[in-house]
């Protein structure tokens, strides 16, 4: 899942969407006022059966396995994004979808590795405008620059990798004290404790690399390097021409054209050193476990699945699927049903949060109550304001969309793992949330579509 509009980083802040972006509902009262019938018509819960039966959480959790524990982090642009479509795209193929694959270039990545002379590794973020290092990176020692004030530096830390400490200067500062100083690069280390390596923002380029560690790194590297006096090696590498990609599957009715069509959506990607079992290897594999349930029933709407990328840089991959769909098509769209964060095991996480960009109920939100009412879904279910995921991209064409995601209710809190690299599928993934999800989306959308 996205924190708002993302750029690609280990935490990364929430950007809030202003009602200056909302579009005007649609109207789409007769599929609404079908989905209330529905609720109370008991000829229905037969067709909800025919979903439920044949959902499996242990399939799912073994899908969420293999994104996240074989392939592992799948940042954007990276291996594992494409490795992680591969195996989507072979899956559906083998299901018996149409399928085709949406490639796109992203912006260019730096990617880090840092380690001692003892050959630790130091989990370094690298952030956009540091200079890359030759193939063979850089070795020195470190210079302890405490905050990277002009005073702070001496002329030992000429030909030395500056260690800083956050607080007080912009990182930028730090950097050009440090670059002032003769330092060949710099590694700044946050002042609070977190999972994940810190990623500063240091507005522009500079010509020495850069990289964010964390607290318990940065002092324990003062206290195992520094004072010793021993070395690091840093490597740093661009990765220029960056494609990320879009596997789409379609499925349409057997009979007629120009149906109504109703998308199903989770992005792929992860964030740096995140396994990203939760965040989102779990909506993924609810949607691959959909796709799976859905591939024959009678249907008379278009159904498709949109395993989109580049969802944690921006919402990147459900901007350019969307922005592919016609005219023609976006009119025919009725719905996005998108799933981020769907299985945390966090005990406090006790609500599904429906999220629509307007806070406003739509044919996906009243549908899924509706089901819920039918099936006896054992979560609430909350109608909740808030962009941040995939959804964001259809409202924004006007297609009715909803993230469904897990939340603590009244805080909205997201569980404690989340972009960071405890979100692994052992600490944070129920099997029973995984079937509550896929029994509760996969009943909606058979509603929708089943003919």
């Amino acid at each position: 899942m996205k924190k708002g509009k993302k750029r690609s980083s280990i935490m990364l802040s929430t950007i809030l969407v202003t009602s200056g972006l909302y579009f005007s509902p649609v109207n789409f009262g007769t599929q609404v006022e079908a989905a209330a019938q529905n609720s109370v018509n008991p000829s229905v819960k037969a067709f909800d059966q025919k979903v439920i039966a044949r959902v499996s959480a242990e399939r799912i959790y073994k899908d969420i396995h293999f994104l996240s524990e074989t392939i592992g982090p799948r940042v954007t642009g990276t291996e594992g994004e494409e490795l992680a479509a591969k195996f989507i795209k072979e899956r559906l193929l083998s299901l018996g979808y149409k399928v085709e694959t949406q490639e796109f270039s992203v912006p260019d990545k730096m990617i880090g590795h840092l380690h001692t002379s003892d050959h630790n590794e130091v989990l370094v973020n690298i952030p956009s405008g540091s200079e890359a290092t030759s193939n063979e990176g850089v070795t020195a020692k470190l210079f302890n620059a405490g905050l990277g004030k002009v005073t702070d530096f001496t002329a030992e830390a000429a030909g030395k990798i500056a260690l800083i400490s956050r607080g007080d200067l912009t990182f930028k500062e730090k950097v050009d004290n440090a670059i002032a100083a003769g330092a060949i690069a710099v590694l700044i280390y946050d002042n609070i404790n977190q999972t994940g390596p810190l990623n500063p923002s240091i507005g522009g380029n500079v010509n020495v690399p850069v990289g964010g560690i964390t607290k318990v790194s940065g002092e324990a590297l003062l206290q195992d390097v520094v004072a010793p006096g021993k070395t690091v090696s840093l490597n740093v590498t661009r990765i220029a021409n960056a494609k990320s990609q879009n596997i789409i599957a379609t499925r349409a009715p057997k009979q007629g054209k120009n149906h109504d069509i109703v998308h199903v959506s989770a992005h792929i990607d992860s964030v740096p050193f995140a396994a990203g079992a939760n965040d989102n290897a779990s909506g993924t594999a609810v949607a691959l476990e959909l796709a799976n349930v859905l591939k024959s029933y009678p249907i008379d709407k278009e159904l498709r699945f949109a395993f989109v990328g580049a969802e944690e840089i921006g919402l990147v991959g459900s901007e350019y699927y969307v922005s592919q769909l016609s005219k023609d098509e976006v009119g025919r769209s009725i719905a996005n049903f998108n799933m981020d964060m769907v299985g945390t095991s966090w005990e406090n996480a006790t609500a599904i949060y429906m999220n629509t960009l307007d806070g406003k109920a739509n044919i996906v939100t009243d549908t899924a109550r509706a089901t819920a009412a039918r099936i006896g879904t054992p979560s609430q279910l909350v109608l909740y304001q808030r962009g941040s995921s995939d959804h964001v991209s259809f409202h924004d064409a006007g297609i009715p969309a909803v993230n469904f995601i897990r939340r603590e209710p009244g805080t909205a809190n997201l569980e404690p793992y989340y972009h960071t690299p405890l979100d692994k599928i052992e600490l944070n993934v129920s099997l029973e949330r995984l079937k509550e999800a896929g029994d509760l989306v996969g009943a909606s959308l058979y509603s929708l579509i089943r003919k």
